[in-house]
């Protein structure tokens, strides 16, 4: 078994480095305490070519490999999880989700734009009485009995919280009960509608309230009034929003697991860094063995993270299926992750409990991981069905 790097992988790897630490590291702490992500980082990406990720080259991608991918959100999520976040949002939930289900004219319609960075993307799914149980949406589809120039004519009424890139996003994966499929299951009546978000039948605004991390992040509040959506809007076919949305959050949950290997690393280079430079009795806090015990347990679960997370997305390059992988990776890297940045806090002391070092962000941003794209609660849903349904050693 080979762990090496190899070119691709090392270069793209440097890529999001430079980029991370240069252009991000320094403007996180700001943008924490603004909360506002400055739409140059958006630019600046797209031209070092991280937001094309997997896509091909001629639909304006990078043709990055999976463990590509992952060491990117991995470098992204070690100097903001923000930034982390928007790309995920942008390019693995929306991106690869009109890459995997797309007609031909909608994927040349909105890829090469959205790699660029001409055209920003948002994912919206979740409602006031919806999150985890994604079947439960209540946003509604009616579709027109006439035709117009052609093309089927829907109508969106109906409530999105929580949504990234929300406000700033040109176009969104709305996801929207279809009335004409009202006999059938609850999930088999979502419908996932690509959506153009500059319409007067549209509102949004940040939501209320100050989140507890992510705080550079857009997240918004969307309501759609009898909101027209024509031109050929229907992504996977009328029924097929819930699957859709169901690959979408896989590709997002390598992302979240990725970032929080760079959260979690993040934490390690601070409480070394300190360890060194701290000191209490006479030496530094690093020659104490209840430091040196954190710091070996902090470092020994965070090599344990990387191998899931990288298995993840070696069998994703390896087109096989990665659902029972990608939800172990996530709920493992998560949760080792968050005791990291609980452990490095404490390992800061007072330093620790102010935004005058970093781990305090980290802290409050690995909570949001635990969460998004399927909570830690579901995350064991996911593991223990899929070892069940097939039975014998996986």
């Amino acid at each position: 078994m080979d762990f090496t790097l190899n070119e691709q992988q090392l270069h793209w790897q440097s890529i999001a480095r430079d980029f991370a630490q240069r252009h991000v590291a320094p403007m996180a702490r700001e943008m924490d305490e603004s909360g506002e992500m400055p739409l140059t980082l958006v630019s600046e990406m797209a031209k070092l070519g991280l937001l094309g990720t997997t896509l091909p080259k001629s639909l304006g991608g990078s043709e990055m490999d999976y463990v590509s991918l992952a060491l990117v959100y991995e470098e992204l999520g070690r100097a903001c999880s923000s930034i982390r976040g928007f790309m995920t949002v942008h390019s693995s939930l929306v991106m690869q989700c009109i890459y995997q289900w797309g007609t031909h004219k909608q994927k040349q319609k909105y890829l090469p734009a959205m790699a660029s960075g001409e055209v920003i993307g948002c994912y919206a799914l979740t409602e006031p009485e919806a999150g985890s149980d994604a079947a439960s949406i209540q946003t509604t589809a009616t579709k027109s009995s006439v035709q117009i120039e052609g093309q089927n004519f829907y109508t969106l009424n109906g409530e999105k919280i929580w949504i990234t890139n929300g406000n700033i996003a040109r176009i969104g994966i709305v996801f929207a009960k279809l009335d004409t499929l009202s006999e059938k299951k609850p999930h088999e009546q979502v419908t996932a509608f690509i959506v153009r978000l500059n319409n007067p039948d549209i509102k949004r605004f940040r939501m209320p309230g100050q989140e507890l991390g992510h705080r550079a992040s857009d997240h918004a509040n969307i309501i759609f009034h009898e909101t027209p959506v024509t031109d050929d809007p229907v992504l996977g076919g009328e029924g097929m929003g819930f699957k859709v949305a169901m690959s979408a959050l896989d590709h997002g949950r390598l992302g979240v697991a990725a970032g929080a290997l760079g959260v979690h690393q993040a934490c390690l280079d601070a409480c070394v860094s300190f360890a060194k430079e701290r000191k209490q009795f006479g030496k530094p806090i690093g020659d104490f063995e209840m430091i040196q015990s954190t710091i070996a347990e902090m470092k020994a679960s965070l090599d344990a993270s990387r191998l899931l997370v990288y298995r993840a997305a070696w069998m994703k390059d390896q087109k096989l299926p990665t659902k029972l992988e990608t939800s172990v990776a996530k709920y493992f890297a998560t949760n080792a992750a968050c005791k990291a940045a609980s452990d490095a806090v404490l390992l800061h002391g007072g330093r620790g409990y102010s935004n005058e070092y970093p781990v305090e962000r980290y802290y409050r941003d690995i909570k949001g991981l635990q969460i998004y794209e399927g909570t830690e609660h579901i995350q064991k849903i996911v593991i223990a069905r899929e070892l069940l349904r097939e039975p014998g050693l996986r």
